[in-house]
């Protein structure tokens, strides 16, 4: 198990990354356990520029893993945070959140995206909703999406939706179905500028981006066979 120290905006926060943490019914590794850097990217871009948009907002963090987003949110005034993922993962973070001193402020809860119980219980709606590298699969956006509009204060019309993820191969065939299955639409921004990735002079934030996702109002929830995608991505200026 390592131990990371990450600054944010000027806030020092302490990570936990657990080692060998397993789904119990599959025997897979929960890369959940370690921090990824498409959460440090989610991270750095809140503080830089959504810093007023968070104070005083309650906050939802899904697939949160270590928790850092969502741990950001909360030093930079978010009145309440709820840090999601499956059962496996709950000790870690809420490690992480004792480590930095903010269990008054920020719960930890077990939530697995298009569960049976979920789709039984009307969930808690948020202001805000932060996910990091969650296009991984693209049979998984159907349950996301659906766990995603019933989080959304009235159905997604008065909350914000970011994600940082690395883009691979597959992150737009997944935020195609995303968009697909649940009529959600996509707009891409730009990280920079969030200052350097790391020590090494090479690595830079150009494969990342932070997707802002919109989901449809509640008259256009069913979605036709027929969807014409609908990204928008904005440039540096």
């Amino acid at each position: 198990m390592g131990i990371r120290e990450i600054t944010v905006s000027g806030h020092n926060l302490t990570i936990h990354e657990l080692e060998d943490v397993c789904d119990s019914a599959t025997g897979r590794v929960l890369t959940g356990s370690w921090l990824w850097d498409s959460s440090l990217l989610l991270s750095r871009w809140m503080a830089a520029t959504r810093a007023d948009d968070i104070r005083g907002k309650s906050v939802i963090e899904l697939g949160a893993g270590t928790g850092l987003p969502g741990l950001t949110a909360a030093v930079l005034g978010a009145e309440r945070v709820v840090l999601t993922d499956v059962k496996a993962l709950l000790q870690g973070m809420e490690r992480n959140v004792e480590a930095n001193g903010l269990g008054e402020r920020v719960e930890v809860r077990e939530l697995v995206w298009g569960s049976e119980e979920a789709e039984n219980e009307k969930e808690e709606e948020f202001d805000i909703v932060l996910m990091s590298d969650v296009f991984m699969e693209v049979e998984a956006m159907e349950d996301l999406g659906k766990t995603l509009k019933r989080v959304c204060r009235n159905n997604g019309s008065e909350s914000q939706v970011w994600c940082g993820s690395e883009v691979r191969q597959w992150t737009y065939a997944c935020l195609g179905a995303l968009l697909a299955s649940q009529g959600f639409r996509v707009v891409e921004l730009p990280p920079s500028p969030l200052g350097p990735f790391s020590d090494s002079d090479d690595a830079s934030w150009d494969m990342f981006s932070i997707f802002h996702l919109i989901p449809p109002p509640l008259q256009d929830c069913h979605v036709a066979d027929s969807v014409v995608f609908d990204f928008e991505r904005l440039g540096d200026t």
